[in-house]
């Protein structure tokens, strides 16, 4: 027989509302919810902590940086899928949509090699012999402005777990770095690129833009087809981006720069997401649209932790204190980006939900993930 897990005496985070309880876990899933603070024989205690579904990532570069810890420094794919996995598991998330970018530049002193097939293989195969802890799926970034993008996006299949692609149009000028000063900033400090390279840099991306961009943004629109994947748009800027981007059939805006951008993704019916960071650190990094500002006009829909993937759980809880809704806060890192990407089986916890939970506390300002289940079984 299978033995039960029970986390009890818990601030349960339900879809509308917190309450005290306790949850069964059985093969897998939530077998039985209950309410009081009852600990039945043979449960976990958790001690007025709260218990959480499981929190699901849709856009995060977390393993780009594991297979590249410094620039021009690679590190073995498979030692960095696993310290990646176990990052994500250690802050309480249970799904991921891994974002590997898909087209590159390799002509000329172009910083944008191929490695997304590559990765995903080794990814998929670790993924089948049972050794990652948290549930995987492929967020395909396709960067409009490279040289490759349509030969890279045939090489990915239906079979591929691609949940996700995304229209990344990084043109100097527009969108996130519509204020140059601010990419040359970032570029020059990432890749160590003189004045002259960044110069070089800035006008072969906007040459390629005037070149490609239109064929390889449609390309994308088809490829997002063929494999069955939710498209998205980036950095989304100003009212005429967002009605092509709902033209394309777009079902998520991802870090919108501008109030305007959302406002029209609202009207669209765009769910609308931005970073965790952003709002954790009261602002973006690249100078556009603060998180909060949206947040306090109802204009955010989901979270990602882009870059930091602790910030997740923190921004949730964050949300949560400036709504005055825990639930609603913690919805936007669970509930509603799994039903933005069609999963209707985890995001929530109710009974047959798949049994992905983080426990955390939260006390003097400090948001801990404290116990970590995927599919019933604690991996953190």
């Amino acid at each position: 027989m299978t033995q039960d897990t029970i986390l009890a005496n818990a601030q349960l985070v339900l879809p509308d509302e917190v309450r005290i309880g306790h949850i069964v876990l059985r093969d897998g899933h939530i077998a039985d919810i209950g309410h009081g603070r009852t600990v039945p024989p043979g449960a976990l205690d958790c001690g007025g902590d709260y218990v959480a579904p499981g929190l699901i990532e849709l856009h995060t570069d977390n393993l780009e940086r594991h297979i590249s810890p410094r620039p021009k420094v690679p590190w073995p794919h498979g030692p960095a899928i696993l310290a990646h996995d176990r990052e994500l598991a250690g802050t309480g998330i249970t799904t991921v949509f891994d974002a590997m970018r898909v087209g590159s530049i390799p002509s000329g002193k172009g910083r944008y090699v191929k490695y997304a097939r590559a990765l995903s293989s080794e990814l998929l195969a670790m993924r089948a012999q049972g050794v990652l802890k948290i549930s995987h799926f492929l967020h395909l970034r396709a960067e409009i402005c490279s040289e490759t993008l349509i030969e890279e996006l045939a090489e990915f299949t239906p079979e591929d777990r691609v949940g996700i692609v995304s229209l990344m149009d990084h043109t100097p000028g527009q969108r996130q770095f519509r204020d140059i000063t601010k990419m040359k900033a970032y570029v020059m400090g990432k890749n160590n690129l003189t004045e002259q390279e960044f110069a070089d840099h800035v006008v072969k991306l906007q040459g390629l833009q005037d070149r490609l961009g239109a064929r390889h943004e449609a390309a994308a629109v088809a490829e997002a087809g063929r494999l069955g994947a939710v498209l998205a748009s980036h950095d989304d800027t100003t009212a005429p981006q967002v009605r092509v981007s709902s033209g394309h059939g777009v079902a998520v805006a991802e870090f919108p720069t501008t109030i305007e951008a959302a406002e029209v993704c609202r009207a669209e019916g765009i769910a609308i997401i931005m970073g965790a960071p952003n709002l954790v650190r009261g602002g973006s990094h690249s100078g556009n649209v603060a998180a909060q500002d949206l947040a306090e006009r109802d204009l955010l829909d989901i979270l990602s932790s882009d870059y930091v993937p602790a910030a997740l759980l923190m921004s949730a809880v964050q949300l949560g204190a400036l709504w005055g809704d825990m639930a609603r806060g913690l919805a936007t890192v669970t509930r509603t980006p799994a039903r933005a990407v069609g999963l209707g089986d985890r995001g929530e916890i109710a009974v047959g939900q798949r049994a992905d939970l983080v426990r955390f506390s939260h006390a003097d300002g400090v948001v801990a993930a404290r116990e970590v289940f995927s599919l019933g079984r604690q991996v953190a």
